[in-house]
């Protein structure tokens, strides 16, 4: 006679796992999670991964990029509008300051709160001489003569100021011609292979950069173009 086995007798093996304890299982499950994302300072473990999925991506700056300007931009921006005197009257206030005199360079220089231009002019044997012009007012200051030249220095500049046929105007006016801007200097040198040269710097108001142009100071032919944006 086969007999039959009693359903109600649970097999041997694993024990079977309770619905209740499924549950408890999974309620811990998700509380341990909770705790793994919650805060650290509540005491919480939170991973390298978990923290930067969580931490947004921060905004771009709006002073970062093309929006921006260097130190020396941020100089020339403020020294710029506070000149009401051009380099061209303050180089006639200057040549008016010593007798007979030819222009040799012209600066614009600060402080913002106190701009002026800082010119050079040398008569014809070559002697220099320094006339601040204040850029606010046109007002000029004594002239002072150059004590650091020799003889030598003075029969080299005499000889450059024969030479250079084109006037600082003239060739300030072929540098804005090529870059639209303000001038803030201009200065009476030589090239390497010893022709007379004027070096003017042009300052675009549109975004604060100097543009350096040489000028041949015999023809006004561009021999250089340097736009410096620092």
């Amino acid at each position: 006679m086969v007999t039959k086995r009693n359903s109600s007798v649970p097999r041997r093996g694993r024990p079977p796992v309770s619905r209740g304890v499924g549950m408890v299982c999974v309620a811990a499950a998700a509380a341990a999670l909770l705790t793994g994302c919650g805060d650290d300072d509540d005491g919480g473990t939170t991973t390298d991964a978990a923290k930067t999925a969580r931490t947004p991506t921060p905004a771009a700056s709006p002073s970062a990029g093309n929006g921006s300007l260097t130190e020396d931009q941020a100089e020339r921006k403020a020294l710029i509008p506070k000149a009401k005197v051009g380099y061209q009257e303050a180089l006639r206030t200057a040549l008016a300051a010593v007798d007979k005199s030819k222009p040799v360079s012209v600066e614009l220089k600060g402080p913002a709160d106190s701009p002026k231009w800082e010119t050079e002019v040398a008569t014809s044997d070559g002697a220099k001489h320094t006339v601040d012009v204040d850029a606010v007012t046109g007002k000029a200051g004594q002239a002072r003569a150059d004590a650091d030249q020799d003889a030598g220095d003075k029969t080299e500049l005499a000889d450059r100021l024969k030479k250079a046929t084109v006037t600082p105007e003239q060739a300030a006016q072929t540098a804005t011609d090529k870059t639209k801007g303000t001038v803030s200097s201009v200065e009476l040198d030589d090239t390497d292979g010893g022709t007379p040269k004027w070096s003017v710097d042009v300052v675009s108001t549109e975004n604060w950069n100097k543009t350096t142009f040489d000028i041949d100071a015999t023809n006004r032919k561009i021999l250089r173009e340097h736009v410096d944006r620092d």
